[in-house]
């Protein structure tokens, strides 16, 4: 993902510390020129800390007439403008001692003139530095809780999200279906100056053409078959806050038109009324389409595509931050157990499995597998078999512990399918004949009942849900029959 810098004016301020007079009103004059702020000091006025502020983009430093290395001048910078790179104007004695951390700090050293061409490539190469060197401090300044994962991608998302926080212009967030664009809207909110006021969301594709309009607007009463009161729009709820107008590639054209006006007027009128009403909120849209292949096929207004797309942001698809995945399973399993589904754990070959899966529906297709098998195993341990097959990318590590589960599964094995074919036993009961003076029906029964079950664990390699199939009874039937009879397995 591409993420653009936005750098203020403040972060782009200049300062100049040299105490070669003639070069340094040179470079004021060059910097003047190319309308860069700026201060320029000596290195006493530099050092006794009478610059105005702490916060520049780049020190330009050249000639000093004090006994002060490069290191401890370097390590001064660190300590009182951060993340400030430095580039020297001119050769420094002591350059080999340099610590590592300074030599990460030294931008360049100039050999050549510094004319009006090299000054605007080192502003442009101290702002790359600054947005590198300052995704550490915006991570820590914009933590977005509702963003699970610590993945390469999802950094480079919360850094671009984390510049349009406070700014009060219309964002659109695209990224594929699944992959948590509303969060990434309400993490916006959530973070702004609007956070104590509302979040409206609007999901343009579900709504149907017909009623769009009055959903996002409002109505007055009788303005149309079943208007009985006056009701207020999406609109007029979100005022002061945000409204998320999800999906906002699936709006019909009409509906596009009378969008575009808000954004620009920042009035509309309910549906059946003439009273213009202000509002005061911020635009945050949201698609899983690619709008402008929408816009060259006349699907989507080009000049609402403008206004919507001030700043994009892009979510990264599951597939591409699959480290992410052990995080949000320790997460969803949480979640799962609040709800009341029993709190899962997951084996080591699982998780592996899962990181190997495509997750062609993202994270929600992640959500809905937690939930199902939280269901099906509650407070259970979920293993490579456990998992749907679909899921199932590494081979089983431990094939053995699923014995007693394969057992009971003859789908196939014809060996235990002929066994309860055999016509034998029913042939053998029907030439028996009641002897004239009678017999123990009890002993006889359980004779026969002892010789069977024995016979059927020898056929069965002494597994007893085996031997409990053969003889079309329940496991537990079987053990407690061996245990009133003393059958011991041999």
């Amino acid at each position: 993902m591409t993420v653009t810098p936005v750098m203020n004016t403040t972060s782009n301020k200049v300062i100049l510390v040299d105490d070669n007079e003639t070069r340094r009103l040179s470079l004021q004059d060059s910097l003047s020129f190319l309308k860069v702020p700026h201060e320029a000091l000596t290195f006493v006025d530099f050092l006794q800390g009478k610059q105005s502020n702490h916060h520049f983009s780049v020190a330009l430093i050249g000639e000093c007439s004090l006994p002060l290395s490069l290191n401890k001048l370097i390590q001064f910078i660190h300590d009182n403008y951060q993340d400030t790179p430095v580039c020297l104007l001119e050769s420094w004695n002591e350059r080999e001692k340099l610590t590592q951390s300074s030599k990460k700090q030294l931008l360049r050293i100039l050999t050549d003139k510094l004319d009006d061409g090299i000054l605007t490539d080192i502003l442009h190469e101290a702002q790359i530095y600054q947005t590198v060197r300052g995704r550490l401090s915006n991570r820590r300044n914009y933590q977005f809780p509702l963003l699970i994962g610590e993945s390469a991608a999802l950094d480079e998302l919360k850094l671009c999200m984390s510049k349009v926080v406070d700014r009060e212009v219309n964002v659109l967030i695209t990224g594929e279906s699944g992959t948590g664009k509303e969060l990434v809207a309400r993490s916006l909110h959530n973070l702004s100056a609007r956070a104590k006021q509302p979040f409206v969301p609007v999901n343009c594709g579900a709504i149907p053409p017909e009623l769009l309009e009055s959903e996002l607007f409002g109505h007055e009463k009788g303005a149309f078959t079943g208007a009985v009161s006056s009701r207020a729009g999406r609109f007029e709820l979100a005022d002061n806050g945000t409204l998320f107008l999800d999906e906002i590639g699936d709006m019909p054209l009409p509906m596009q038109v009378k969008i575009l006006r808000v954004l620009q007027d920042r009035s509309f009128e309910r549906v059946g009324g003439t009273k213009t009403i202000k509002v005061d909120v911020r635009i945050v849209a949201a698609t899983h389409r690619n709008l402008e292949e929408m816009v060259a096929a006349n699907d989507f207004r080009e000049d609402l595509f403008y206004r919507l797309n001030v700043y994009p942001i892009e979510v990264p698809p599951l597939r591409e931050r699959k480290s992410d995945i052990s995080l949000l399973l320790q997460h969803f399993a949480e979640r799962a157990s609040e709800q009341g589904l029993g709190r899962l754990k997951f084996h080591l070959s699982a998780i592996d499995s899962l990181e190997r899966h495509s997750w062609d529906g993202n994270v929600r297709e992640l959500l809905n597998l937690i939930e199902r098998l939280a269901i099906m195993y509650p407070d259970g341990v979920v293993g490579v078999t456990e998992l749907p097959k679909k899921c199932r990318h590494v081979s089983e590590p431990d094939p053995s512990r699923y014995q007693v589960q394969s057992d009971m599964n003859l789908e196939g094995d014809h060996d235990f399918i002929s066994v309860l074919a055999d016509t034998q036993l029913t042939t053998n009961i029907a030439m028996l004949e009641l002897p004239d003076q009678g017999f123990d029906l009890k002993a006889y029964i359980e004779k026969v009942e002892t010789s069977l079950i024995k016979q059927a664990l020898l056929k069965s390699n002494q597994v007893v849900a085996r031997a409990a199939t053969i003889l079309s009874i329940r496991r537990t039937t079987l053990v407690e029959k061996m245990r009133k009879y003393g059958i011991q397995r041999t």
